[in-house]
Parts: structure tokens; C-alpha cells; sequence
């Protein structure tokens, strides 16, 4: 099947430059050169956006730091074994992703925890700019680290012609610039996503305070609305997540299709009823569990040459707030998936969780620049340059080195 056919599939409709940030987006680039690597190599990279701030904690528990129950109380995995997958002698994953624990124990995932952007306030406008941008503080720049890796890949034998298909009004910072896009979504996606009215809540906050008590107040009906729906059992989310990725899948793996993709997930602020065992995040990790194993099935054998970066704005709260859930952090958890993963280890330069160990004593402190993973991964996956990675994606980073050893 053509990548054509495939769009008319989805019924994809021709506009400009432009997605919607809903429950999830998919854009991509169509100019990959198909001959930039040697022998047979056809590499994929795809990040997804968890917005929101993830609870990294949550998501690999440190369970054989002796400090780690005092601190999370409630909150703590892990007891007696229950709730978590075994990853190594002191880290464990969250036992709602069973089938990313399948693909960490075949290799093909990575945990790198304790890790942040270059920020360190707790703003989610500010924080997701920063890890969408690629600079080394909120508004610095008006284009995207991702745009700027399209821009910059090696040129090969052929380029394949632009294609311009978008869905919807906005196009987030993460995919902003010069490199041609072509964007999807599937047909149901929701009219705005919480991004958008994070976006014009601080708008409005700046030129009309009366307005952004009224959206805010909407924000929170639709947030615990959400909240509910997922305590009950996810709703359509799983099935949002997935037909979303399965979609991405599906065109990352046409021999005409994109190489380079972003994919966005609302709904990781977990300020009140976390719900990391059985609840809120659980249920939402499961949802992004099957969504990254709809990916890989999707892709065929094109996953054996994929890289797959996950990643959120920031952490949260080290301790549990008065809610039974967390308070916007610091440090956190980023993953790396994919057939072309070095993978079968967590990556951590730990911290300690002792309150003097924290960051300014209630988060977990950022050991680990995630600008240095996806150096390391955009250097020995896509071929990008060490000079090109510093000085035009991520040009606040000249003294952040590349991480060996990600790619196999």
C-alpha cells in the first residue's frame, strides 16, 4: 500500500502547515533521504510528549534506595514485591507497563532516570517550551529542536518531495520551522487538548485576568471530569493512545512515507489521587503501554531500525502532597524503545533521596541533561554531527556531551 492510499485512508485533508493538540497529534517529515545511510540502514526516530510533568518515581520506582518508602509513604511501590517488574538491583518499573518490561528484558528499552531539561522552575508553559524548543530557557527561540533535525539530516542520493497535509489550527513549538511537515490525526480527535488551553490561560492571565479565572475554572471541570473517567477504568483513552500511534506506525513504515515524528499525550498532571498502583497514572501508563507496543506492531519490520524518545516537561514532588498526589518537580524519567535500542538497562547517576539529597529538598535532583540522550541518539541513529547537535539543535548545550552506547 502507497503512502498515498494510506492518507486517504485516514481521511487526511490538504491544508497548511498545522495540527491539533488533542488527547494526541502525529506530524512527521517526508524529506528523509531514503540513501543518507550506508548498506541498509532506513532509520526511524520518533519522540513522544508526555504533557503534563510524569510522575517519574511512579513510573521506575527506585525501590532498593533505603530511603525511598519514608519519602513516598502512600505513594510507594513495590511492598512486598506487589506493583512493580524488576528491572535491576534497585530499580523497578511500574507493573501497569507489562509489555515495555517484555521489550526492556529483549533489549529494546532504556530507563534514564533523574533526568530534566536545562529548566528549573515548575511552570508547564515554561517547561514544555524549553523541552519542545531545545534551548536552555523558556521562550528563547521560535522554532523546534525536532524541525531543526529535519533540516539538518544528511542529504543522500534522493530527497523525497515535500508533502503538506495538516489537521487542525495550531502547530506546537516542538515542530515549528523551515523542514516541510506532513501532518495526521485520526478523524475522532478532540477539538483542543489541555497544551492548547495551558497556552491561552497564560495568555489571558497577561491581558485578561477575568477570563482566565473562567478558563481555568473549565480546565479544572474538564481535568477532574478526566480524572473520573480514567479512575473508572480509562475510558477511550487506551484506545485513543493506541489508534494514535498505530496510525504513526502505519506511515513511518511506507517505503514513500516519513522518517522523523512527534507524537503528544495529554493528561499526566497528577496533582490530586495519583493512583500509581490502581488509578489515574496506572491507567494511563497502561494506555501509553499499549500505545508504544501499537507502534512497534504497526511498523513491521521497520521497528528493528527504530528510536523511540519519550519524555514529559518535568517530575514531580519527591513526597506526596495533602491530596494523595504530587506537586509539580524537577527530575524524572525519560525511556528510550526501539529495535535499534541498546537497551536492558536503567541509565542513572542517582541522587539518593535523603531530604539533604533533593533539589531545593522536595525533588528529585537532575543528574542527567536529557539534551545529552537525545545528543547521543540523534548523533549514532540519524548521523547528525556533535557541531551540528550544539550549535543548531540544541544551541544552548555546548558543554552538554553526547551520551555513547544508546544504538545498537
Amino acid at each position: 500500500m502507497s503512502l498515498s492510499t494510506l492518507l486517504a485512508d485516514a481521511r487526511l485533508c490538504p491544508s497548511r502547515r498545522a495540527f491539533l493538540a488533542g488527547t494526541g497529534a502525529f506530524i512527521a517529515w517526508a524529506n528523509m533521504p531514503r540513501h543518507a545511510f550506508a548498506g541498509t540502514r532506513d532509520p526511524r526516530f520518533v519522540a513522544v510528549i508526555l504533557r503534563g510533568a510524569m510522575d517519574g518515581l511512579a513510573v521506575v520506582p527506585p525501590v532498593g534506595d533505603p530511603d525511598y518508602r519514608s519519602l513516598r509513604g502512600d505513594l510507594a511501590l513495590g511492598l512486598n514485591g506487589a506493583d512493580i517488574l524488576p528491572l535491576d538491583g534497585v530499580f523497578a518499573l511500574n507493573d501497569a507497563m507489562p509489555r515495555l518490561h517484555d521489550r526492556f528484558l529483549r533489549k529494546e528499552a532504556i530507563f534514564v532516570h533523574a533526568a530534566a531539561t536545562a529548566y528549573r522552575d515548575r511552570s508547564h508553559f515554561d517547561g514544555q517550551d524549553v523541552l519542545e524548543s531545545g534551548m536552555g530557557g523558556p521562550r528563547a527561540s521560535s522554532t523546534g529542536w525536532l524541525n531543526r533535525v529535519a533540516a539538518a539530516l544528511p542529504k543522500g542520493e534522493a530527497v523525497r518531495p515535500a508533502t503538506g497535509l495538516a489537521v487542525g489550527p495550531t502547530v506546537p513549538l516542538i515542530l515549528r520551522g523551515d523542514a516541510p511537515t506532513l501532518t495526521w490525526s485520526p478523524p475522532e480527535f478532540k477539538a483542543a487538548g489541555s497544551d492548547t488551553m495551558m497556552r491561552l490561560a497564560s495568555l489571558y492571565g497577561e491581558l485578561d485576568p477575568a477570563m482566565a479565572k473562567v478558563l481555568a475554572a473549565g480546565v479544572e471541570t474538564d481535568r477532574l471530569a478526566g480524572a473520573q473517567a480514567l479512575d473508572k477504568g480509562g475510558g477511550g483513552v487506551p484506545a485513543a493512545f493506541r489508534a494514535l500511534a498505530d496510525g504513526a506506525g502505519k506511515l513511518l513504515a511506507e517505503p514513500d512515507g516519513p522518517r522523523v515524528a512527534a507524537l503528544s499525550y495529554d493528561g499526566w498532571d497528577t496533582h490530586a489521587n495519583e493512583g500509581a498502583d490502581a488509578g489515574r497514572l496506572a491507567n494511563l501508563l497502561g494506555a501509553l503501554d499499549g500505545a508504544l507496543d501499537g507502534l512497534a506492531t504497526s511498523m513491521g519490520p521497520a521497528w528493528s531500525d527504530t528510536v523511540v524518545a519519550v519524555m514529559t516537561e518535568f517530575g514531580r514532588t519527591a513526597h506526596a502532597n495533602g491530596n494523595e498526589g504530587t506537586d509539580h518537580g524537577t527530575a524524572t524519567t525519560a525511556f528510550l524503545v526501539g529495535g535499534a535500542v541498546k537497551g536492558g538497562r536503567v541509565i542513572a547517576d542517582w541522587p539518593g533521596l535523603k531530604i539533604a539529597d533533593l533539589y531545593e529538598e522536595r525533588d528529585l535532583k537532575p543528574t542527567t541533561d536529557l539534551r545529552a540522550v537525545l545528543k547521543g541518539v540523534l548523533r549514532d541513529h540519524l548521523g547528525l554531527s556533535e557541531r551540528v547537535l550544539s550549535a543548531d539543535v540544541f544551541p544552548d548545550s555546548l558543554g552538554v556531551r553526547p551520551i555513547d552506547g544508546l544504538v545498537a
